[in-house]
């Protein structure tokens, strides 16, 4: 059984002291490859040294919601200069809106824009954050098809209603649920994560945040996100065997990813 965790940090001083026996107990689950999130381009060589280090490590740059007042003229620029130096970078981001925590609505906004730019220019997805902002997130993906084009993309870590899911898998992305869509009270991202067809749907740890049930509390890390799988497959009533064939064959597929794909029955 191979799986794919679609979004970690594990650049996060957290994983200093343990990064190589944390990457022996993911691959000890099965988990083959991961894509490593950005939240500002300064992370970017520290990010690369440890795809050095590990080879199952792809990578993406970009500016998170929360650092947009950040954004300057020369953002963008820097941006895709790094995303064009390595192979490895599949991905803009992470990038979105985040209106929990911050009401810098408009230099969001710009920011994404133009990091939704750069992916299209580009033709790899961007990695979508959204908190609290479903309803302009969509209108700016909408205006931006309108009058630029399609972006693919993924909506990552998904807490949104089953009517906010809709709305995205509307616009081409895929889904990614992470270890919240285990806890207790989660119902809402429950029933989104019953109704995201299997052919969108990725699944992912976000680490060191938000460690499933029955790690809640403790350091998330990739090989968690079995435990995410183990619960979808439950909720989705299918074999987790088949649901990660399918969410490895979804993230080679939208980040296209260096994988071998294995499709044995064990």
């Amino acid at each position: 059984m191979q799986l794919i965790d679609t979004h970690v940090h594990i650049n996060f001083d957290i994983f200093q002291k343990d990064l190589e026996e944390t990457a022996q107990r993911w691959q000890e689950v099965g988990v083959v490859h991961l894509v490593h999130s950005c939240v500002q381009p300064e992370e970017y060589e520290g990010i690369k040294a440890i795809a050095d280090r590990l080879p199952q490590l792809s990578f993406a740059v970009g500016l998170h919601p929360l650092s947009a007042n950040q954004w300057t003229t020369t953002t963008a620029e820097k941006i895709s200069t790094l995303a064009k130096s390595d192979p490895r970078v599949v991905a803009i981001g992470e990038t979105g809106l985040d209106f929990y925590k911050a009401q810098n609505k408009e230099q969001q906004i710009e920011a994404f824009l133009a990091q939704l730019e750069i992916a299209q220019r580009m033709d790899v997805p961007v990695i979508i954050h959204c908190r609290d902002a479903a309803k302009a997130l969509k209108e700016v993906v909408q205006d931006f098809w309108r009058t630029i084009g399609p972006v693919k993309g993924v909506m990552h870590c998904w807490g949104g209603t089953p009517e906010e899911t809709e709305w995205f898998l509307d616009l081409g992305f895929y889904i990614s649920f992470s270890g919240v869509v285990t806890f207790k009270n989660a119902i809402s991202v429950q029933d989104s994560a019953k109704k995201v067809p299997s052919n969108r749907l990725l699944i992912e740890t976000d680490c060191p945040f938000l460690a499933p049930v029955p790690k809640r509390g403790k350091r998330n890390e990739p090989a968690y996100v079995l435990y995410v799988a183990q619960y979808l497959a439950e909720l989705r009533q299918v074999k987790l065997e088949e649901l990660a064939r399918q969410t490895t064959e979804n993230a080679c597929q939208l980040f296209r990813l260096p994988v071998m794909l294995s499709h044995s029955s064990t």
